[in-house]
């Protein structure tokens, strides 16, 4: 399931943002594209490293897990970009799954171990 953070944010293609990353850097440019892992490409890209001087790049793709974080215009409608638009999945139903829970044990696996299971049971002393 995507997170609706990174829905918002793929949304923002062709807007100018600054982008602060771990490790001090700051990133102006113009968003190109943002994928599921938060990984941003830019273009028309300045970089202010520390203790270093700016500097320009035509191109900039920067790694989700670096980003500390977006500032973002004023002039965003921000109202218009978080209305979530994406279509709810409806889940298949396992064979097992019947609207009562899962079988005994919460997760996975068979539910029927263990006592409790009547006389015989699918694998028990059989009648005839």
């Amino acid at each position: 399931m995507l997170t609706v953070c990174c829905r918002f944010l793929m949304k923002l293609n062709n807007e100018t943002v600054t982008i602060e990353l771990k490790n001090g850097s700051v990133v102006h440019g113009t968003i190109t594209g943002v994928d599921v892992q938060m990984n941003t490409h830019l273009k028309t890209v300045k970089l202010s490293s520390r203790n270093r001087e700016p500097s320009s790049l035509d191109s900039l793709s920067i790694r989700g897990n670096n980003i500390r974080y977006f500032i973002l215009p004023d002039s965003l409608p921000l109202d218009t970009l978080l209305v979530d638009d994406a279509p709810k999945p409806k889940g298949k139903r396992k064979e097992g799954d019947r609207g009562r829970g899962a079988a005994r044990g919460g997760r996975g696996g068979g539910g029927d171990r263990g006592r409790g299971r009547g006389r015989g049971g699918p694998r028990g002393r059989g009648r005839f």
